[in-house]
């Protein structure tokens, strides 16, 4: 063999099949190609961050999820609060699950920043003509608008918080208005 290793040369070892082996280049428009998208990932993987950790124009939304307006009902109103990023005039108003309005609370009402309005529903159609301030057990005020129309029927709301200076924000879990 005169210092050779068995296999390794031009020629196969006996018995053995002789094996290309593969080139050590790679094709640079492969290269290019997995640069691109390493680069497209890391944009998708900022952008999406970036709007998980942009705030919403309304926020921290909560309300009642059921309610009865009826005289032999415990929880005769659904409270509704809310948050603005931006001092904004809001029109707050109850839907359908057709979509149709309801009633509406406020019209139009100035709300200071990051200041907590919470306000509630009667269960009654049409829009507030007056309104009632009280305070929750905590200190916090609560606007009670005084609706006087009909009783909306037993069904699924929505609250849609209409603002100013954005597209109205509807809420995405419901409110049940319960029969009696």
């Amino acid at each position: 063999m005169n210092g050779a290793l068995a296999g390794v040369g031009d020629e196969p070892a006996p018995g053995r099949p002789h094996v290309d082996t593969p080139k050590a280049g790679v094709d640079p428009w492969a290269r290019a190609v997995f640069a691109a998208l390493v680069v497209a990932c890391l944009a998708a993987f900022l952008i999406t961050q970036r709007l998980k950790h942009t705030p919403t124009a309304v926020q921290e939304f909560d309300f009642t999820p059921l309610f009865s307006p009826y005289p032999s009902r415990h929880l005769r109103e659904a409270q509704i609060s809310f948050k603005l990023e931006h001092a904004e005039a809001v029109t707050v108003t109850i839907v359908n699950s057709a979509g149709d309005m309801v009633a509406t609370l406020v019209r139009d009402r100035p709300l200071a920043r990051y200041k907590t309005f919470s306000l509630r529903w009667n269960g009654r159609r049409g829009s507030a003509r007056r309104f009632l301030l009280t305070y929750s057990p905590h200190g916090l005020p609560i606007l009670e608008p005084v609706n006087e129309g009909a009783i909306a029927p037993a069904g699924e709301y929505r609250v849609r918080i209409g603002l100013s200076h954005h597209s109205p924000v509807y809420s995405i879990r419901t409110i049940t208005l319960v029969g009696p």
